[in-house]
Parts: structure tokens; sequence; C-alpha cells
């Protein structure tokens, strides 16, 4: 179903902007005319230690991709997240931490708090050896000392790599030995819910294949029993018992490595993407204030967990730059039960929330009981992450979260890019449902054709590419600076491509149609399998869909659906439920676009984020059994046998 209404700022919402419609326009003129006198006042923004003078040197040349902003000054990241506000507001909350178990107290951590913990923590690090440009894994749960050892890290000068804590043993082996880490930080254990991860266990048997680790600091989180190795793993609890309080900031060059962080491959080997300090620094700071519209004193929370880059962008970096106070919570959206999400907003009395469609799907399924137990009044502003948002997830959010009183951003973006590209702008641009809508000021997106030739039209479809660079964009895959050029700069001359295919309408608003190896090719045509998925999503027994092509010997592709419903179905119905399905996906796309197979499951796999695995799904329509990778790092890695048990074999 394509949506066509369009949801302007409501008076309360426009107040409550930095900026109107019309200043975004004139911003993003600005933008387009003068790039980097742009990004040069954005720059001003953030504290540096040496100003630069210099403001991007950047080629797309394939034979030479270069990426450098900022490059003549220097800074510290940590001391951006939380020297530079002391004196104003200290005493302000920084963190409010929000443990697994409700019946835990929350922690208010105010930004002189954080101060002493990350200096503490950074103390540590220094004791065990750890110098500047060292590489330093992190396999921690959602805990306070999660941001501390980041922010630690980025204090000293050394490089982190968060790795998700629920990663397989062979995960964490597998990017610790790519990054060639120093040490290892981590914890007994990690809540999620009814269950512990047990991440020490985890650790160790990730350090049976790497030579490379001669440090592990561990905290005590969940009180399981672990094995400790002697002169190789240190308490976190007895060394910040000792540590100082104080430690300087290690002053940086702009193009000084910040982190690196692991996103998947195409062919299934993970690609460590390198962030830089200046630029992601300038990048976050900007993008949360301005999509956000954040105003001092606003409670803000983002759901995503800091192993993935949403949390590194917009948990820690680019709120606590901007001295917002930012949520961390530990546990997950079903316990104690499925009102946790909504328990919190009203207890802490959140203004902006940030979460992923899948996580709204989920809780659209509930029972509403779980929504109206709670005052919800505090929200100002939704928004959603880490995937397109179908239309009726966006109906029930609008609806029954907002009041139909907050904007919605559907924000676009990705590891590679550092921050959010394209999205409406709370209480200043347009909403509309299912899009994207407009690029952030400094950003220039364009659609090309299988020929690599730009489309010009405004109505039209294409390959999402970006043409000027923006400060926060990867700088390279650590140690295969080939496979960065290969990947993102060879597609299309002279521009950065996204991987993924858009829509645009006439007045510049872009719609995320998928990844361009999402699209089907069926009889010639061109499916993009998001709009499918969004057209079976309608039905009102379907809780969630996914759809991936699969070889076919007269339409060289056809269309295979996965489907969960809501609730139970009757196995006398699947077939007129099929139909049905299929009648519905003809009336709203077209004929062509009806699903060849349609397999109904009790799961679809997912991430830990909460990304449905489509090419897992697609090496299973295929019968590819042999090709589907390592599945432990799933969120459910239980799903992927039945959807074999139950798949279509002709």
């Amino acid at each position: 179903m394509t949506e066509t209404r369009i949801f302007a700022p409501s008076a309360k919402q426009a107040e409550q902007a930095h900026i109107d419609e019309a200043g975004y326009q004139t911003l993003y003129q600005a933008s387009l005319e003068n790039n980097d006198s742009f990004w040069a006042e954005h720059g001003k923004r953030i504290t540096w230690k040496t100003p630069f003078s210099t403001v991007s040197d950047v080629s797309y040349d394939k034979a030479d991709v270069r990426i450098k902003w900022f490059e003549d000054g220097t800074l510290n990241a940590s001391a951006n997240c939380i020297d530079r506000h002391l004196e104003t507001i200290g005493d302000q909350t920084a963190i409010i931490f929000e443990p697994n178990n409700p019946d835990e107290d929350s922690q208010h951590i105010t930004y002189q708090d954080l101060a002493t913990n990350v200096n503490k923590t950074a103390n540590i690090l220094k004791a065990l050896g750890v110098k500047k440009g060292d590489r330093i894994c992190i396999y921690m749960p959602m805990t306070p000392e999660l941001a501390y050892t980041v922010l630690a890290c980025a204090r000293i000068g050394a490089i982190h790599s968060v790795v998700f804590a629920g990663f397989s043993a062979k995960s964490l082996s597998d990017r610790i030995e790519d990054a060639q880490c120093s040490m290892l930080v981590t914890a007994d254990g990690g809540f999620r819910g009814q269950k512990i991860t047990p991440l020490k266990e985890i650790a160790d048997q990730a350090l049976e294949h790497c030579d490379c680790i001669k440090r592990v600091l561990v905290l005590r989180r969940t009180g399981l029993e672990i094995s400790m190795k002697a002169d190789r793993d240190f308490w976190w609890h007895e060394a910040f018992e000792k540590a100082h309080d104080e430690c300087v900031a290690e002053i940086m060059d702009a193009e000084d490595m910040l982190f690196i962080l692991y996103t998947s491959g195409s062919t299934g080997k993970p690609k460590g993407m390198v962030h830089t300090c200046a630029g992601y620094m300038v990048y976050t700071n900007y993008s949360f204030r301005n999509v956000f519209q954040y105003q001092q004193g606003d409670i803000y929370w983002c759901t995503a967990d800091i192993g993935w880059i949403t949390g590194h962008s917009y948990i820690l970096y680019g709120p606590l730059s901007a001295g917002a106070t930012t949520l961390m919570f530990e546990g997950v959206p079903s316990y104690p039960d499925m009102g946790r999400f909504w328990n919190i907003i009203e207890k802490h009395q959140v203004n902006i929330f940030y979460t992923a469609p899948t996580a709204i799907r989920a809780l659209a399924s509930c029972d509403l009981s779980f929504v109206n137990s709670y005052d919800l009044s505090s929200l100002k502003t939704l928004g959603t992450v880490g995937e397109p948002i179908n239309l009726e997830a966006w109906q029930w959010y609008d609806e029954h979260i907002g009041k139909k009183e907050c904007p919605i951003l559907d924000t676009w973006w990705q590891t590679e890019t550092g921050g959010i590209m394209i999205s409406s702008i709370a209480g200043v641009t347009e909403d509309i449902p299912t899009f994207a809508t407009l690029p952030l000021p400094g950003i220039q997106p364009c659609l090309m054709d299988d020929m690599g030739n730009e489309i010009q039209a405004l109505e039209s479809e294409g390959k999402l590419c970006i043409k000027y660079p923006w400060p926060s964009m990867a700088r390279t895959i650590y140690g295969n600076h080939q496979r960065f050029k290969e990947t993102y700069y060879t597609a299309f001359e002279g521009k950065y491509f996204t991987g993924d295919g858009a829509k645009r309408d006439r007045k510049g608003n872009y719609r995320i149609t998928g990844r361009v190896d999402d699209i089907v090719i069926v009889s010639g045509h061109n499916l993009g399998t998001a709009e499918i998925e969004n057209a079976i999503n309608e039905h009102p027994q379907v809780a969630e869909s996914a759809v991936v092509g699969y070889p076919h010997p007269i339409k060289g592709n056809a269309i295979y659906a996965y489907i969960t419903m809501r609730g139970e179905l009757d196995a006398s119905n699947a077939s007129s439920l099929k139909s049905e399905i299929n009648r519905l996906v003809s009336s709203t796309i077209g004929p062509i676009s009806k699903p060849e197979k349609i397999q109904i499951t009790g799961g679809l796999p997912k991430t830990r984020s909460g990304k449905i695995m489509r090419r897992i799904l697609r090496k299973i329509a295929e019968n590819e059994l042999d090709k589907l990778g390592d599945t432990s790092t799933l969120l459910n890695p239980e799903c992927v046998q039945e959807i074999i048990e139950g798949r279509y074999n002709s």
C-alpha cells in the first residue's frame, strides 16, 4: 500500500523547533552552494585543541579514494563529550541507566560523575599497558561501564572496537583477530530479560583462537562463577578502587582513528569500518541536534545497543557532545512484560524516543492494555532506525504511542555513513509514512540508473548514491582499503554507492526500497522486496514478512514470501490465507508481484539489532543450504531449522 498522506508539523511542534521549513530550505541551498563553508561553520560547534584551517580533502577517484576532514585540527572526542560541559552543566544528568530488572534502582549519572568514572577507567587501561593507537575490544552488556570504557579509550587515544554482547565466540575471535586487539574488556555475564549470557565464558572460548590479547578486564555484573587466568585477567572493581580520578585527555589529530565497528559484508566476511575523530564528532553532534531538534532539558532515549553504530552515534557521541541527557537500557522490551518500554517512558518522562521498526511491530502485536497502562504524555518526538518502517507499524506508532501529536522521524543511514543522512526534521519538515523524506543539509543524494547515469527527473526510481562527501563518512575498511574502494566507489564514478535502491517523489522526498540485492527481477520487471512486504503486512493476520527472490525456469526469478502470524493459524485456513495475501499484493502493486511461494513460519532469522537476515532466507529459497554461513550470532538461530524443514523444495 502506497501512502500519499503528508503530515505537516503542528503549531506546537513547530514552536519547539530551532528553525522552520523555510530555514531548512535556506540551509540546504547554502550547503549545496558551498559545502566546505557549511561544514566549517558546524565544525566550530565542537571544541578543538588546535582549530582547523582546512575543511575537506576528498577524492572519489577509483585509483585514489582519499577522505580527510579538518585535517590540521586537533581535539579529543571524550573531552568533547565530557570536559567542555563541566563548568556549565556539570550537575546535569548525562546518562540515565535503567537496569534489566525493574526492581533494581535506576542510576542518574551527572556529567561530573561521568568525568570521574571515565577518568578512572582510562587510568585502569593505562595501568594495564594500553597506549595511544592500541586496539581495544569491548564485549560488554549495556551497563554504564560500557559507556565509561568507550569514552576512556577515546580519552587516551586507544581505538575501541565494540562487539555486541550476544555474538558467538567465533564472531568475537574473528573481530579480535582482524583488528589485532591487544586487550579485551568484558563482564562475567549480561542480563537480557530472564536470561543471563555467560560473557566471560564465551570470551574465554574466543581467546583460545586469539594470540594478540594480552590483558582482559572483567566487570562483575551477574555474579556468575567464572575462571580468571593469572597475569591476564583482572577484576574491574579491584582496579577501579585503586585508580586515580584525573586523566588528561590525549591530543588527537583530526584523522586519527576513533573506532572500528564491524558490519556485515556481502561475502559473509564482516567489514571493519573505520571512523576517525574529528569528522565523526562534528557530524554526530550536528545530526543529533538538528534531526531531533533537541532542546536543553529533554530526556532522550535510543533503544539500540552500543554494539551497533546507532548506539555509538545516538546513545553516546551525538547526545553527550550536545550536553544532552541520554538513557541506557540494559534489558529487552518484553521483560518483565510487553509494557516495559512504556513503563520506562513514564518513569523517566522521556521526551524523544528512537527505536527500530522490528520492536514496534512486535509491540503492536500485543494487547493495547500494555500501552494504555502508562502515561506517555511526555513524548514529543518519535523516531525509527534500522530499516524502513512499514505503513501499518507507522500508523500504530503514530496513533497509540505518539497519540497523533508527535512527528515520526524515519531515519535512513548506515554504519558506513556514521550518522543520519535522510530524515524528516522534528517540527520542521513534513512526515510521509514509509518515506525517509528529505536529505539533511550538507547531504546530496542522487539516483542512478543501471547504465551509470544520474536520473535527473524528480519522480523516479534508481540506485541511491551520495554525491558530495560529508564529515562522518567511513575512511576505510580496517586492513583492506582495496575492498573499501571496490565496495563503495567503483559502481558509479565519482559517487558513494549506498547499496540501496530508492524512489523519489515530485517534491524530492526519498523512499528507501531496500538493498539493491533485495531487488528481484521477475519477467524483466524490477520489484522491490520492501514494497511487497509492506503490502503483505497490510493483511490483518500477518505480523511480519520477508520477501526474497529465487530462480524460476520461466520468469527468471520468482517471489518467495516468508510470513509470521498474529496468533495461531488453523492449518485448514492456510490455503485461503495465502490466496488472500496474493490478492492483496496483486491489488496493491500488481499481479506481477504476487509471491509464487508463501511459507508460514514461527519466526524470521534476525540479527541481534533486529534486522531480518534475508540473505539466509534467500539461500533457503534457493535450496543452497550449505551456504547459510554462521547462524549462531542470530537473535533466534533456532528458527532457521524450522524454516528449512517447512520450505518448498520444488
